[in-house]
């Protein structure tokens, strides 16, 4: 039984996100390649929840969710149901309420696809809202200069589980390649 990961991307983004990318590199130069799940993920969050279920359900070996932005709102909901690891970056904490400016017609960010966001996906958002995490689950990865996300709000949220609060950086959570190895380890691969 092998351990894995399963890579949840951020709003408007996909399997072609950076971050997603360099996991993959880092895991196919140690020959862990088949040990990472990246799907597409819908936009429509119920699906994207069942989209992640599925991988879930076929995993025989232990697996740990990596969550970036919305993704990370996702992991939350998936550790907490599915008794996972999970590591979160720079994560949606309070998404129905951050994603509200975003109602309307989207951009995916990778494929140049349109989609309609609606106050329907805000209410499902608040449907998988977890009301207490389990601090051993989690390493939480946040950068102070996250331009979208106020990181204190995530500080805040996993109080208690490890976390590594870096100054400055961005939302795309900048330093990235730094904490690969931390990340992977965390995973248990």
């Amino acid at each position: 039984m092998s351990a894995g990961i399963l890579y949840l991307h951020g709003f408007c983004s996909s399997p072609q996100s950076w971050k997603a990318r360099l996991l993959a590199d880092a895991l196919a130069a140690r020959g862990q390649s088949e040990r990472l799940f990246c799907p597409f993920l819908s936009p429509v969050p119920d699906e994207a929840i069942r989209q992640a279920e599925a991988i879930i359900a076929r995993q025989t070996g232990p697996l740990t969710v990596v969550g970036s932005s919305l993704g990370g709102f996702y992991a939350t909901w998936l550790a907490e149901k599915f008794d996972l690891r999970a590591v979160l970056v720079n994560p949606a904490v309070v998404a129905p309420i951050s994603l509200e400016k975003y109602l309307g017609t989207q951009t995916n960010l990778h494929t140049g696809e349109s989609f309609e966001f609606t106050t329907e996906h805000i209410d499902r958002l608040r449907a998988l809202e977890v009301p207490e995490v389990t601090p051993s689950r989690y390493l939480l990865l946040v950068e102070t200069g996250d331009e979208v996300l106020d990181y204190r709000q995530a500080v805040a949220r996993y109080a208690g589980c490890r976390q590594i609060v870096l100054d400055g950086g961005d939302h795309s959570f900048s330093r990235f390649p730094e904490f690969l190895p931390q990340l992977i380890e965390f995973c248990r691969l």
